[in-house]
């Protein structure tokens, strides 16, 4: 039995897929290359030593869906095919709503039309919107999303309730991720947006690389303690192995739909992440401070416990390793 992987040669499902292998699993990917490079699929390979089904599709695309499930006994679906970045979907609601929520739903109505009940799903911390307490709970209020990208998540999370009401035999893992950074230790995958990264620390690294001439800080006037936003940065390989631990659970006996926050329940400001980022590389990075941008909230990190709790996981990287790591994926992909 497999376990579908969309959007498997994107940044958090090509490491979700290194540790599935690592595991012994069998696994199929799909990804369209909208946000990934075909190359990512033969590094894979070249850190397990495995290999795995690939399909090149759009998982909108209802008609070529079905015929991998035809094709594969799949047991399981992990979806990494969501657009994923705040601020362009502020300024691309349209194509935000169409790929996560109209993809998830063609998503799962080819699994019920298949019978696969499985799901973990990649949600996210911008679904709790301005978080009524910090550090946030599973328990914390949903809803007030201050961007497509959460309204997106939001909106599936929904749906999914709304499926496991309707059906008590799926499970389902909803996984709300707070900000994933860092690299394989290979250094031969990692997050390589393309054109001008929307993320912290891809544009850090460029910046330190002089790919890019300087880090934009948007916004120095929250009320945080250096005055930049504070976020959870959690290491990619530790949310991964969330995942192969979130699929432990399904695949046991009991039914029912699971929500937990991956985080490790330490909030780090922009200017900390510069800091650390220098102190674990030697590496210098210019930055200026510029306007707030749209969609962005002052303090978001989790309170992981129940993940500990519940699923036996906490991360265990630390945020030098995150820095040293991500520097080491630009100076690979830069020879």
């Amino acid at each position: 039995m497999a376990i579908l992987v969309t959007g498997g040669a994107g940044y958090i499902g090509s490491h979700t897929t290194v540790e599935l292998l690592n595991e012994g699993r069998e696994v199929v990917i799909i990804d369209n290359f909208a946000n990934s490079k075909p190359e990512v699929l033969d590094k894979i390979k070249e850190i397990t030593k495995k290999d795995f089904k690939f399909y090149q599709i759009d998982y909108l695309d209802k008609e070529k869906l079905e015929k991998v499930f035809e094709e594969n006994k799949i047991e399981a679906v992990m979806n990494f095919a969501g657009y994923k970045a705040v601020g362009e979907s502020v300024k691309k609601p349209l194509e935000y709503y169409e790929n996560n929520i109209s993809g998830a739903i063609v998503l799962l109505q080819t699994m019920q039309k298949y019978n696969v009940k499985k799901f973990i799903f990649s949600s996210s911390a911008t679904v709790y919107g301005e978080p009524e307490t910090i550090p946030i709970t599973e328990n914390c209020k949903t809803g007030g999303t201050t961007n497509p990208y959460g309204t997106s998540k939001l909106f599936i999370e929904q749906i999914l309730q709304d499926l496991y009401k309707s059906d008590s035999t799926w499970d389902i893992a909803i996984l709300r991720y707070f900000n994933p950074v860092g690299a394989h230790k290979s250094g031969l995958i990692g997050e390589e947006p393309q054109g001008i990264p929307n993320n912290l620390m891809p544009y850090i690294v460029r910046v330190a690389a002089g790919q890019l001439e300087q880090l934009s800080v948007f916004g120095n006037d929250y009320d945080t303690h250096d005055g930049t936003g504070v976020r959870d940065y959690i290491h990619v390989v530790d949310l991964a192995k969330g995942h192969i631990k979130a699929l432990e659970k399904l695949e046991k006996e009991e039914k029912g739909i699971f929500v937990y926050n991956l985080g490790t329940g330490v909030g780090y400001s922009v200017l900390d992440m510069v800091k650390a980022f220098e102190e674990a590389t030697g590496e210098k990075v210019k930055y200026k401070i510029d306007c707030r941008r749209p969609g962005d909230i002052a303090i978001c990190y989790s309170n992981p416990k129940k993940a500990k709790q519940e699923l036996g996981w906490e991360a265990q990287k630390t945020l030098k390793d995150m820095c040293q790591d991500s520097w080491r994926y630009i100076q690979k992909i830069k020879k």
